[in-house]
């Protein structure tokens, strides 16, 4: 892979200079960045940072990003939260685009379990061949949404997305929302 042409977008609120700062300087190397500070549009958090990968989740995303660059951005991650304290302060989405895209949903309140969400990220590629059996997924899936569940400390499947429908995961099943 080459970073030519790859743009990854960051919109956000509540988001400290120092923070794009540091966030931007760790995907500089690897991206062309396009950044929009937003108005908040979610009463229940004081911070938000939505990152557009443009590139699967897969291993190869995280052998060319590097292993140890992708460990600082986790540690800003904590980082960011410890600032905020504990509660509904700061959410992060971090969207994988590929077929079907991967979403992670990090609003976790309490900071240990987010910590543990953002360490826990790698581990759900060993799962994603299992998650993605066609078999086991919705019709035409684009996108799939991972949400931390603290009771189990573990990443789980959330919400399937298609063209004309929405499925939330319960139990060991896909079930439509009407």
């Amino acid at each position: 892979m080459s970073n030519e042409n790859l743009q990854i977008s960051l919109k956000y609120y509540g988001i400290s200079p120092w923070e794009i700062e540091v966030i931007y300087g760790y995907l500089n190397s690897r991206f062309l960045i396009a950044q929009e500070e937003i108005e908040a549009n979610d009463d229940n958090f004081v911070s938000f940072l939505n990152l557009d990968i443009p590139l699967t989740f897969n291993e190869e995303f995280f052998k060319w990003f590097d292993y140890r660059r992708w460990e600082k951005m986790k540690g800003v991650f904590k980082e960011m939260k410890r600032r905020r304290g504990t509660g509904n302060a700061l959410k992060i989405n971090i969207n994988f685009l590929g077929n079907p895209k991967i979403v992670f949903v990090l609003d976790t309140e309490d900071r240990l379990w987010y910590d543990n969400a953002i360490e826990k990220i790698d581990f759900v590629l060993e799962l994603l061949p299992y998650h993605l059996d066609p078999e086991k997924l919705p019709p035409d899936v684009l996108e799939i949404i991972y949400k931390f569940d603290p009771r189990s400390t573990r990443w789980r499947l959330n919400t399937a997305i298609s063209e004309n429908k929405r499925y939330n995961f319960s139990g060991d099943r896909w079930n439509a929302v009407i």
